[in-house]
Formats: C-alpha cells, structure tokens, sequence
C-alpha cells in the first residue's frame, strides 16, 4: 500500500533517550509526514540530539517540556501538535528503540482502509519474542492482561501496557484529553475512553526488540496503584455504559446478580459464623437460603458477562481514507 498520500504522524516521547533517539529518528520511513518529539524535561542531553537531527529533517517538530509530566503528559502535548498539523493517522512511538518502526504499516492498515479506529501492538503473539520479554515485564503484563479486559471492555486484546499504537485523528480528536492519565496508566486510559466513544480496537501482533533499556515497569505499582486504577476504570465503565447511556438486559442482570451475590455471601458467613460459636448444626433452610443465592447470583452475573463479552465495539467509527 502506497502512504505517501496520507498525512501521518509520529509521536515520541522522550525521556533519557540521548543514546537511541537518533538512530529511531533516523530509521522512520520516508512516508511519515510530520515527526513530533516530546522531550519531557528530560535530565540528558536528548533535546539536543534531536535539535541536531532536526537540521537534516525537516519532518522533525521539537516539543519540550518544563517539568516532567509522565508518558501521558508528553503523548497529549503530541496528540495536539498532531492535530493542529493536520494528521490523519497519529503513530505513538517510544524514543528507545524498542519499537521497530518497520512495523508501522502493520499498525496503520486497518486504520487506512476503515477496519479500525485503533490499532495496538501485541508481544504476546511472538513465541520468539516473548522469550526475549524480561520475566518481570512478563509477568507484569500477563497479570494485568485479563484486568484490562474487564475494565476497558475490549475483551479481545491482550498486551494492555503495549505503547505501540496507532489512532485515527478523527477519533482522537474526540477523546477527553484532560482525562486521560499522565503515567503508567497511560495507554488503560486511552482504552477506556475509546470505548466510550465505541471505537473498534484491534490488536497486532508486533515483536517488540529488547537491547539494555531499563524497565520502568513497578512491582509496588502493579500489585497496588493498577488494581485500584481498573476497579474504578471498570466501575466508571459499567455505570456509563449501561445505566446513563443505556439501559438493557445487562442492567437489570447487574441490579440483581450483584445483590443477590452479596447477601449469600455476608448472610452465609454471618450464620456460619453464629451456629460455628454455639456448636450446633444450622438448620436446613439456613444453610439453601445463602446457598440459593450464591448460585443464583453467580449465573445470572455469568450471563451479564456474556453480553458485556459481546458488546465490544467491532465496527469502526472511521471511513477508508482517501488520499
């Protein structure tokens, strides 16, 4: 496929990158239209680095940073220069080379023919490559994987924390930019506020290159600040989704599952607990009552997770772009 005639972007935020921006500068493809480095207040010399390169490529737009504002923070500066040039397609891109930018037409298709409104890569789906996947972000990333899924709604990617990622300028331009997160919880967010807006979300599979870049990714942050961070994300979700912007089937399953779920399980362990103490057997329709509920409440649930399941946008939002 021809991309010459679109107008791409490349975002990279930068951030002790002086070692490797250059060369990721330097292998972006001639195609790519406008390349936007964000460099978030960065201690080394990568500012500098790419002032240099931007005197041998006119593609290169230098965004800095005062104070340091996270991933999100810099991505979110590059979304807006994005649009403001006029972008079609916005490509995010990591400043450390571990994103191999020849994988970029791989990401891009979908989102040019109008299959896609989003397009992120997956590790996951590389055998080879996943051997390579330091065990920590291995671990990390399978851990938070089926969360992910849960809070956002996109039950079919995997890889949640893959910065690799393209997006459709339309769309952006839709997104609440002031709400989405400035850290670690950067690319969760960007995924729960496309389904809000019922973007079609695909993933590709993407081998991604590990050299001696440091893993920023936190065992205290995901054991901890993530699982708080997607209980709200999904509470969020549930709430818009299916009792302000709508009202279904899911609904009513959810206002009588949940309930009926609870009260087996409080009520249960509570006269568990009494006839426990006194040594007694408890009675019969003590033990079904609790037990009734438990089982009724958990089928219900199952199928309120079916629908939900089945409510994961596949229809892009975006027409084929037409150069």
């Amino acid at each position: 496929m021809n991309f010459t005639k679109f107008n791409i972007a490349v975002v990279i935020p930068a951030y002790g990158v002086e070692r490797d921006i250059q060369s990721v500068l330097r292998g972006l493809p001639d195609y790519i239209k406008h390349i936007i480095v964000v460099n978030d207040a960065s201690p080394d010399s990568s500012a500098n680095v790419v002032t240099a390169t931007a005197k041998t490529d006119g593609r290169i737009t230098l965004i800095s940073h005062a104070e340091n504002q996270g991933v999100g923070g810099a991505m979110i500066s590059g979304f807006r220069k994005a649009l403001e040039l006029g972008a079609q397609i916005v490509v995010k891109l990591d400043g450390d080379g571990q994103m191999d930018a020849a994988h970029i037409p791989a990401l891009i298709t979908p989102l040019v023919q109008g299959k896609a409104d989003y397009a992120k890569g997956n590790r996951f789906r590389d055998f080879q490559s996943l051997q390579q996947m330091p065990f920590v972000r291995r671990v990390g990333n399978l851990g938070l994987s089926f969360l992910t899924k849960a809070a956002t709604g996109y039950w079919g990617i995997f890889d949640p924390t893959n910065g690799f990622f393209a997006i459709r300028a339309e769309i952006l331009a839709q997104l609440p930019l002031n709400k989405i997160d400035h850290r670690y919880y950067f690319e969760t967010s960007m995924l729960a506020n496309l389904y809000l807006l019922e973007a079609a979300v695909v993933d590709i599979s993407i081998p991604a290159r590990y050299g001696n870049e440091t893993s920023h990714l936190s065992i205290r942050r995901t054991l901890f600040e993530f699982p708080l961070k997607l209980l709200l994300t999904f509470l969020r979700r549930i709430l818009l989704k299916y009792y302000i912007y709508d009202f279904s089937m899911m609904s009513l399953y959810l206002m009588v599952g949940v309930p009926l779920l609870l009260f087996g399980g409080i009520f249960g362990s509570i006269k568990w607990i009494e006839y426990a103490s006194q040594n007694i057997p408890a009675p019969t329709g003590t033990v079904m009552l609790p037990t009734l509920s438990v089982i009724l409440g958990i089928q219900i649930l199952l199928s309120a997770i079916e629908i939900d399941m089945n409510s994961t946008p596949r229809k892009a939002l975006s027409d084929p772009l037409e150069g």
